[in-house]
């Protein structure tokens, strides 16, 4: 049995990236660990949700704890920082916002949680945190030296296939539409469209690509636990399922540890 380890921002980033090769390897027998940075204070929430005296961390607490069950996690961490929020705005500097915290400060935590997991596969973001998210952005650099500092065999980064995601765009304009003031994956916050160039990575740079549809039922069911960010999933949990398979069937990484070979064929699935 190897351990998988998936290292997120907040509560609801596990689903898009990482969903179906965590559901993958827990059906194949190994252990799946899934570690939030932060508790998702910033993250909206639609009106009426939350249960009188009822606060957003808690639900987003109670909906990662119901997604990691769909999704066959056996163990689920929170490093407890602060939320940053989107780039741009206050929570990005606040006191103990993770996006402010010292890199080895919180690597050496995590690297703890991975020893005592022993883990054998690291998840983490590209160094772009997929779309420039200040907390997804320092994912990468915490989890990345926390891979070292463990000396975890295989670190991956989790993104976005971009030459996917513009086809994606191309083929379906109604895509590109959205109301005004709203920003991809953040309805109702106010910003410019965000530029497909700058998510995820090129294909050429991505060394593998896990197809993940036989779990998609279990994808799109961890999705749907997360009722607070419905403005993130809402798109997609309407989608007939060979569209969902078209753009979350597929889960792309970045090998980094050790660096894929020049020329070397792209791996279909994770050293499990």
């Amino acid at each position: 049995m190897s351990t998988l380890v998936c290292f997120h921002a907040h509560p609801d980033d596990e689903v898009f990236g990482t969903g179906g090769v965590m559901r993958s390897a827990s059906d194949a027998g190994h252990r799946v660990v899934l570690v939030t940075a932060t508790d998702g204070a910033l993250g909206e929430v639609p009106d009426g949700l939350l249960d009188e005296g009822e606060t957003l961390v808690q639900r987003r607490q109670a909906e990662v704890a119901a997604s990691a069950a769909v999704l066959g996690v056996h163990r689920v961490v929170n490093l407890g920082y602060a939320d940053s929020g989107m780039a741009g705005t206050e929570g990005n500097t606040a006191p103990g916002a993770f996006a402010t915290v010292d890199v080895e400060e919180a690597a050496a935590t995590l690297a703890e949680v991975l020893r005592e997991e022993s883990a054998t596969v690291l998840t983490v973001y590209d160094p772009n945190g997929g779309y420039g998210h200040p907390d997804h952005v320092q994912v990468h650099h915490v989890g990345t030296r926390a891979g070292a500092l463990a000396g975890v065999p295989y670190v991956y980064e989790a993104t976005m296939n971009r030459d996917h995601m513009r086809m994606l765009m191309e083929a379906n304009p109604a895509w590109n539409e959205q109301p005004d003031g709203a920003e991809a994956g953040q309805t109702g916050q106010s910003g410019p469209r965000p530029d497909v160039e700058a998510f995820g990575l090129p294909e050429s740079e991505l060394t593998t690509a896990v197809d993940v549809t036989a779990v998609l039922d279990a994808k799109r069911a961890a999705m749907q636990v997360h009722e607070s960010q419905i403005g993130d999933f809402g798109p997609f949990l309407a989608m007939e399922r060979d569209v969902l398979a078209v753009v979350f069937g597929t889960e792309w990484f970045r090998r980094v540890t050790p660096p894929a070979a020049v020329g070397a064929a792209r791996e279909t699935a994770l050293p499990l």
